[in-house]
């Protein structure tokens, strides 16, 4: 006869060995994102746009995590869960436009493990997954560098390899280039640039966003005559050029 502790809901996930992290975000820029620094962990993501449709999720996928935009869900998603021991092997990260001490405080009283004001770094989110999945006693596989195609992004280090050349790259700049890399062959706006890594309150000179994609074209040795990496749509904005390797 089994262990009567595996005849619960437990019993009822699936085996693998792959964290399962649901998405609940309705932005495909930041949904990309997510799912991109993810990547650096042994994990499968799924990405849901609204709380009814995520909520299905939860009974039918079982996910590990849920990543969160309170802003989207404003708690819903939380309440709608129910009390946290019906819920104890979903754990909960929440993101928020509003880094005030309020929001922060109300998101933990309604059952968030942990919570991120957007923007964040990639390597700032993958160590706060690996935290909450540590805490609720799962163990998270973790590979500090990602391959696409001739680009390694060492997250650890904070650096980029580019045909075995280590470029130092700042926060700004691996941000921005995991922001493209995420949206690969998606024209991504300046508009939602400006959003993702400064902020929608952020006020910025008219060309700022220009001025980062040219400094880290120029890390990358990417003529824009000649896109290696990041194409320019004019009128619209930039675009990752993803390699044959990719």
């Amino acid at each position: 006869m089994g262990d009567p502790a595996t005849t619960s809901a437990d019993a009822q996930r699936p085996s693998d060995p792959e964290a399962r992290v649901l998405l609940v975000i309705d932005q495909p820029v930041l949904a990309d994102v997510v799912t991109l620094a993810l990547n650096h962990g042994r994990a499968t993501t799924r990405a849901l746009p609204t709380i009814e449709e995520a909520l299905i999720a939860v009974g039918t996928w079982r996910p590990h995590l849920a990543i969160i935009d309170m802003d989207l869900t404003d708690g819903q998603f939380l309440d709608a869960l129910g009390e946290p021991e019906e819920n104890a092997r979903l754990s909960v990260i929440g993101l928020t436009r509003r880094g005030d001490l309020k929001t922060k405080l109300e998101a933990f009283e309604r059952g968030v493990d942990d919570i991120l004001t957007v923007p964040f770094s990639p390597e700032e989110l993958v160590a706060r997954v690996l935290a909450v999945m540590r805490r609720a006693s799962r163990a998270a596989a973790f590979d500090p560098v990602l391959r696409l195609g001739e680009l390694e992004l060492d997250i650890l280090n904070r650096s980029v390899r580019v045909d075995g050349h280590e470029l130092q790259l700042t926060s700004l700049e691996l941000g921005l280039l995991y922001m493209l890399a995420a949206n690969a062959g998606r024209v991504v706006t300046r508009d939602e640039i400006l959003d993702h890594l400064w902020g929608v309150d952020f006020i910025a000179e008219s060309n700022i966003v220009d001025r980062h994609v040219r400094g880290l074209r120029v890390k990358l040795q990417n003529d824009w005559r000649r896109p290696r990496y990041i194409d320019t749509v004019p009128g619209q904005g930039y675009r990752f050029v993803p390699t044959a390797a990719d």
